[in-house]
Order: C-alpha cells, then sequence, then structure tokens
C-alpha cells in the first residue's frame, strides 16, 4: 500500500539566503539548509582513553556550548573543492592543536530533519600528536578539552549543571550510558 507524502513533489522556494544559511519552504515545510551546498565535518578526536572535545560561545544559544571539533568543508573562497578529510585535518588542528596520524569517515548523519536539511560527515581521527594550542581562529575562542572517556558522562553533566549548552553530537560518545538511570 503506498501512502502519498505531503509536499514531497512541492517546488522548494527559497525564502532567504545569507552567506552560510538558506530558509526555505517547500509546501507548509519551513527550513534551513546550508547555502551554496557546504557541507560540515565532525570529528570525535580519540588520544588513547581521552576524547578531545571544544567548547566555545555560540551566538544562537547565548552560552558556551561543549562539542565535537566541527567545521564547514569549502566554505572559504579558492577552498571550494576542498575534500572532508582536508577540511576535518584543518579543523581539528585549528580548533584543538592536535593532528591526527589517521582519519577516516564514519558516516553521514542529520541532527535535526524536520528543520535542518543539513547534513554532517562524522569523522573518526586517532592517532592525535599535539602539535600546538588550538582555539580556532581568530575571535574563536575556542577552549580545548581532552576528557577520560571514561569520566565523560560526570564532565557532560557538571558542564550542565554549570549552565552550559551541549552539542547532541557529544551524546554520540555518551552511548548506551545514555539509557542508564543516574
Amino acid at each position: 500500500m503506498s501512502a502519498t507524502i505531503p509536499d514531497a513533489d512541492a517546488p522548494e522556494e527559497i525564502v532567504w539566503q545569507g552567506r552560510f544559511v538558506t530558509a526555505k519552504r517547500r509546501g507548509r515545510w519551513e527550513y534551513a539548509g546550508r547555502a551554496r551546498g557546504i557541507q560540515a565535518a565532525v570529528i570525535v578526536a580519540l588520544d588513547g582513553e581521552h576524547v578531545i572535545l571544544v567548547s566555545q560561545y555560540r551566538v544562537p544559544l547565548g552560552r558556551m556550548s561543549l562539542e565535537l571539533p566541527a567545521g564547514l568543508v569549502g566554505d572559504e573562497e579558492g577552498q571550494e573543492s576542498e575534500s572532508i578529510i582536508d577540511a576535518a585535518r584543518r579543523e581539528l588542528e585549528e580548533e584543538t592543536g592536535y593532528r591526527a596520524g589517521r582519519m577516516e569517515v564514519v558516516m553521514t548523519l542529520y541532527a535535526s530533519p524536520g528543520l535542518l536539511s543539513e547534513s554532517f560527515t562524522l569523522l573518526r581521527a586517532t592517532e592525535l600528536q599535539r602539535v600546538g594550542e588550538g582555539g580556532g581562529l581568530p575571535g574563536e575562542n575556542i577552549t580545548v578539552h581532552r576528557v577520560p572517556l571514561d569520566g565523560l558522562r560526570a564532565e557532560v553533566d557538571a558542564w550542565r549543571r554549570e549552565g552550559g549548552a551541549v552539542d547532541v553530537k557529544v551524546a554520540l560518545l555518551l552511548g548506551r550510558d545514555l539509557l542508564q538511570e543516574t
């Protein structure tokens, strides 16, 4: 039995477009996506029994956010053909000061498919070497956190108690721990 999906075949309309974000409408649905087909790379950086996280102020949230290192792919003029792996390597080093000896694609995921058409490619970085301080580009003010995997839940809980936001992608690292009662 085949059901008709409302709005699936409606034409897509661009309502507004900025440098990085496009607001769209398709039938009754309003959603946002990345402008110009820009993609995102999100990195799970594993340093032995530790994971490398970052925190930075996020204007849409109005507070600091604990996150996996991440960045846009091919967003700068002249870098439009940048590969996902190259972007992930660049972003990891810029944000955290770590260089990955090994970087591999895990999968493509969607963070909020009812609101965003944006996908991100999740990558795993291992064989890390500290080559700098990190902190991102000027003005990003990124703080690097090297967190023991067996203490990640406590670190996230403490961050939240202090009023910090936590990016949903951090939950990927908590796995089955999220299903346990506290």
